[in-house]
């Protein structure tokens, strides 16, 4: 019996270990073919980066980011939790703006850029309804000003175009920022393109009519068992939703397991940190 409970505290030891140590910085780049765009579309690349949780001294999450300038995509995208704590701002617009674009850089805010991480009770998360806890105010006006400066546009709760496309980008739902008036139906031909932090507002964005919709905040779950997947998404998500490619409705959800973690829970398991290429192309094709 005590072999076998050794057995047991030995094995727990070194999956933490790999989760925290190895795991965590083993940063994937994917990609995802994504049939959506109207018939006979030329195809377009988006580089989908979200819940980066970028603090200034890890060096090694920052170097792949720039790493990524060899992509050269048409947009990127940017869906929130930029920053890992009040510190560094300059570290986050460094790192995601060294990546070129052909058509611009677009983003939202997360929670995590507005308010620091707090430590909390991980099975809080497998409660439906559960107060949203608020850590200390981050200086997210200086972040809005760095990526602003550098050219990339914040869609917050905002409608706009881009190149001919019909985009609309929603503040944190997870904190009850978005406004989702913003959105409206299809009134024209056209891709259209809806961009938020989080997936809560996903359904409603598809039954909007929206082609393609890009979220994060859900981090794959972050600690996944091999064959039963993500044991939570803190959001309205079901489980097998919680990253990657899906239809809802006529539209596409990507939701992206992001790239970092709070600070005070720095591990994950079998859901690797990704940043993610969505290779778009016509629905005929």
């Amino acid at each position: 019996m005590l072999i076998a409970l050794l057995i047991v505290v030995c094995a727990g030891v070194l999956v933490l270990l790999y989760a925290s140590l190895i795991e965590r910085n083993w940063f994937a780049l994917r990609r995802h073919r994504i049939p959506c765009l109207p018939a006979g579309s030329s195809p377009m690349t988006i580089l989908h980066l979200s819940d980066l949780h970028l603090r200034a001294p890890q060096r090694r999450k920052r170097a792949f980011l720039k790493g990524l300038a060899h992509i050269q995509p048409d947009l990127v995208i940017g869906t929130g939790d930029f920053i890992g704590d009040a510190r560094s701002n300059d570290a986050a617009v460094d790192a995601v703006t060294a990546i070129a674009t052909r058509d611009g850089a677009l983003y939202v805010l997360g929670s995590n850029d507005y308010y620091g991480p707090k430590p909390k009770n991980p099975l809080r998360y497998f409660f439906k309804r559960r107060r949203v806890i608020y850590g200390k105010p981050n200086p997210w006006r200086e972040l809005v000003e760095g990526l602003n400066a550098r050219g990339w546009r914040l869609i917050n709760n905002a409608a706009t175009s881009v190149d001919g496309i019909d985009v609309v980008g929603l503040d944190d739902e997870h904190i009850g920022r978005a406004d989702l008036s913003v959105a409206r139906k299809r009134t024209r031909e056209g891709f259209r393109l809806a961009v938020a932090h989080s997936p809560d507002v996903a359904r409603a964005l598809a039954d909007l009519q929206y082609d393609l919709i890009v979220c994060g905040h859900t981090h794959g779950g972050q600690i996944c068992i091999p064959g039963f997947g993500a044991l939570v998404t803190n959001s309205d998500l079901p489980r097998k939703m919680a990253s990657g490619v899906h239809r809802l409705g006529d539209s596409w959800l990507h939701v992206s397991a992001g790239l970092g973690t709070s600070m005070y829970a720095p591990f994950r398991l079998a859901c690797r940190p990704e940043v993610c290429v969505l290779e778009l192309v016509a629905r005929d094709s």
